[in-house]
């Protein structure tokens, strides 16, 4: 017989294993994409669309789903999406054109918006108020470890079998977890929910959200300033100025603006948008450093990446006790001063910088993501009444993908910037002529090395050095970047002055957001 305390970790287990499918799949695919590009005959912008129409879609349907969670049931909501994940991932291992393939991937990216809304809800329902805080901290240990785990387990997985499995490895794994919820997940909805949902809300905010993420993610490949990228742009502003007004004026909205008026909401809205640009940023530059500046295959880059993910892994569950002590600000505080220690260290990275040195940043990067994943999802739940769960961590997460895809967009092109300038000046010195080829070997790392053998008559020696520093400088410049959010997110957080009270207010049926 199942006593409430088994059940309770039983669910967390299930739930846990859920979520980590989702996060997983936002990394996993980056390793895989270049046997896809052989199998497929994908091109460059092919292959941006199969990565990043899964957050594309994440942010679409991510405040949605935690409404429609809230409204009809979060276990139901739950099954739902989790089905629709497996069923869109083995499309994807059958996949036979990159038409499909990325179609599958949109279908994944909704079904994942599911999975990292209603988790987090039902792991609050299922604990008891002492330690909801313990068991956020360990489901977002599992979530930030399926995050940083994906490259490496997408190196492991294609070198072993090949990139299908990539995606079917997840659907054993569904029926694993849904055979644990069957019996260990409780319904939990908002009670006081209204008879229907704000649609018009729903359709405005599934349109603007990936607007921009689109805009931004694609904004370096189509051009900043060309049609397609202000056009998407333009339509995003109008659509959320018209869905601002829209929810102004609904007696059950999507996004109450309410909310906003919480510092802790404020607060854990600025940290989700801030951790998500750190990561990307850093998880995209690193493993290509490791790979073709040190010529590191894929299961060292993959075991180089475990300085952060394994400490933050460890130190995830002992966080989300901190946390339950004394509330998430000095946390959150504390985890972004070790971001900024992370992110100055990585801006004096080289080519030839030892692995020891790289080794001490990515710990340092990996103990502020501990203090600040699971700690800024209590701070967001602790802005509503508990009947209002998935609206807060949906809402919250659609801030963590827009820092994802505006962060990265901006670390890439400062990359570039910085990294073309370094080439520039490197051939001037060499007396080599420059032209639009330079622009190329910055923006295709993965191709550089044949461009300057195309271009130039530099020995393979003076090729590696050039690289190397070229590559280098403009890690340096994205940096700065992720530095410069860390610190920013300090500022704010100070000035918003979170109290320990914003870790238990969740737990008071009586506040209510919409009524502040």
């Amino acid at each position: 017989m199942t006593t409430a305390t088994d059940r309770k970790w039983w669910a967390f287990t299930g739930v846990g294993l859920i979520s980590f499918l989702g996060c997983i799949d936002l990394t996993i695919v980056n390793t895989a994409a270049p046997q896809i590009q052989a199998d497929l005959g994908a091109s460059v912008t092919d292959l941006q669309l199969i990565v990043n129409m899964f957050i594309v879609a994440l942010s679409m349907f991510m405040v949605t789903m935690g409404r429609l969670a809230d409204t009809y049931g979060r276990r139901r909501v739950l099954y739902a999406g989790t089905v629709l994940f497996g069923l869109a991932s083995l499309g994807a291992g059958l996949a036979s054109s990159t038409g499909w393939l990325i179609a599958f991937r949109f279908l994944q990216g909704a079904a994942g918006a599911v999975l990292y809304t209603s988790t987090g809800a039902i792991v609050q329902n299922a604990f008891p108020a002492e330690q909801r805080g313990r068991a956020i901290g360990a489901l977002y240990g599992v979530n930030g470890f399926g995050l940083a785990v994906g490259p490496l387990l997408g190196g492991v997985i294609v070198s072993a079998l090949d990139w299908h499995w990539v995606f079917w490895v997840n659907v054993p794994l569904v029926v694993i977890a849904l055979a644990i919820c069957s019996f260990s997940v409780t319904e939990s909805r908002n009670e006081e929910a209204g008879p229907g949902l704000d649609w018009a809300g729903l359709v405005l905010i599934s349109l603007g959200i990936p607007a921009v993420v689109l805009a931004f993610t694609l904004g370096g490949t189509w051009g900043w300033s060309s049609g397609r990228t202000l056009g998407l742009l333009a339509f995003a502003v109008v659509v959320l100025i018209v869905f601002y007004f829209v929810e102004r004026r609904a007696a059950d909205p999507i996004i109450s603006f309410k909310l906003f008026k919480h510092r802790a909401f404020l607060g854990a809205i600025v940290s989700d948008f801030a951790l998500a640009c750190f990561y990307t940023s850093v998880l995209f530059l690193i493993p290509l450093y490791l790979s073709e500046v040190r010529g590191h295959g894929g299961y060292a880059t993959g075991a180089l990446l475990l300085p952060c993910t394994a400490v933050m892994s460890v130190l995830s569950p002992f966080v989300g006790r901190f946390t339950d002590r004394f509330g998430p600000r000095k946390l959150l505080a504390f985890g972004f001063i070790m971001f900024t220690v992370s992110a100055l260290l990585l801006t004096r990275l080289e080519a030839d910088s030892s692995l020891g040195y790289l080794a001490a940043s990515l710990v340092a990067m990996g103990i502020g993501w501990a203090f600040i994943l699971g700690p800024a999802t209590v701070s967001a739940l602790s802005s509503v009444p508990e009947r209002q769960a998935g609206l807060a961590v949906g809402s919250s997460w659609t801030f963590h993908n827009l820092g994802g895809a505006i962060g990265l967009a901006a670390a890439v092109v400062l990359f570039r910037s910085r990294g073309e300038s370094s080439l520039t000046s490197a051939l001037a010195d060499r007396g080599i002529p420059t032209g639009d080829w330079t622009h190329d070997v910055a923006a295709d790392p993965e191709r550089a090395a044949d461009v300057l053998r195309d271009h130039t008559s530099l020995t393979d020696t003076d090729i590696t050095k050039v690289f190397g520093d070229m590559f280098a400088h403009g890690t340096q410049a994205a940096m700065w970047l992720v530095a410069g959010t860390s610190v920013a997110a300090l500022v704010v957080l100070g000035l918003l002055g979170l109290g320990r009270r914003s870790a238990t207010v969740a737990t008071e049926p009586a506040v209510d957001a919409e009524r502040v």
